[in-house]
């Protein structure tokens, strides 16, 4: 949610022409993110947020579209695209595809409790089930084959150490088989500031570009490796505990998903360590860009190699 394509007043103004949610008040640029450019839109008739896509490819963002349209539909806190006045959600500015949502209520919590732990835990497996009857298909863009690319992007400028690092873990997952587990539509990025709170609830969760079809432990691995991580890289048991207690209540974990989950903590933290490695030594021009420090996924790579407690987590599941 950088911002890498500026818009003017006067060309959101014309744009806006052709949707039906007032004339703009107030647009401005956000900060936070390192893919796509946003800004916080306010018109006449309420508050939105505008995303131009820089580097999704714009056949495949229906598919995200339409699972946040999905997914709010079913009650979830999504935020639902807007249409214009074609019936179309997908729309062109500034020479970028560009969409409106709603924008939803609330600020990220980064030092979350056990019971915010909890409800994203719920919360991430109701958009589990409800993702279950979205007709849609679209594999998960940073799977497998991303992980190779990326790490022969980046490994030139790793030192030997890491990159033996990083060559031992491409290995060890191309032995892990996760076609046994439970798949379906994934969020594939709920770290804590794509979580909105309102008060003790959850007003948004937001930024579903990275969303796929993988196996639903995956999305758990990639939210537990945030959620519930301490400052040095460890998991927080009672964190962990509460958050996989609380899925597991609504989504129960197969044994397939017991026995894959030390490898499936690996494959999330590869994953975060190189993305954050690309942005960090391949960095893209932008007005406002946040480029998060790949250490910090490193390390927890060779944390969870480690060691990982048990699915459960404590939670006698």
């Amino acid at each position: 949610m950088s911002v890498f394509t500026s818009v003017s007043d006067a060309e959101l103004a014309r744009w806006l022409q052709n949707y039906a949610i007032g004339r703009p008040v107030e647009l401005r640029g956000i900060s936070a993110g390192v893919q796509n450019s946003n800004f916080f839109v306010t018109t006449t008739l309420g508050r939105y947020v505008l995303t131009l896509f820089e580097s999704i490819p714009r056949a495949e963002l229906p598919y995200y579209l339409h699972l946040m349209a999905h997914l709010a539909r079913h009650g979830l806190p999504v935020p639902a695209p807007i249409a214009n006045r074609d019936n179309e959600y997908l729309d062109t500015l500034s020479e970028r595809p560009a969409v409106l949502v709603m924008r939803l209520p609330g600020v990220s919590v980064m030092a979350p409790a056990l019971q915010h732990c909890a409800k994203v835990g719920a919360m991430l497996a109701g958009l589990h089930l409800a993702g279950q009857s979205y007709g849609r298909r679209q594999d998960n863009p940073r799977g497998p084959a991303w992980r190779t690319a990326t790490a022969e992007a980046v490994k030139r400028f790793l030192p030997a150490a890491e990159q033996r690092l990083l060559d031992d873990e491409l290995a060890f997952q191309r032995g892990v088989d996760l076609a046994a587990l439970p798949a379906g539509a994934i969020h594939a990025d709920l770290f804590r500031d794509n979580v909105l709170w309102d008060g003790e609830h959850i007003g948004g969760v937001i930024d579903f570009y990275f969303a796929g079809y993988d196996a639903l432990l995956f999305d758990v691995a990639v939210t537990v490796n945030d959620w519930c991580t301490e400052a040095d890289g460890q998991l927080d048991p009672a964190r962990c505990a509460a958050l996989l207690a609380a899925y597991h209540a609504e989504r129960p974990f197969t044994p397939a998903e017991h026995a894959a989950w030390p490898g499936v903590l690996r494959a999330a933290a590869l994953r975060f360590w190189l993305s954050r490695a690309a942005d960090f030594h391949l960095p893209r021009a932008g007005e406002m860009v946040l480029v998060k420090n790949p250490d910090e996924y490193r390390d927890i790579l060779r944390l969870r190699i480690a060691g990982v407690p048990a699915l459960d987590c404590g939670a006698g599941l």
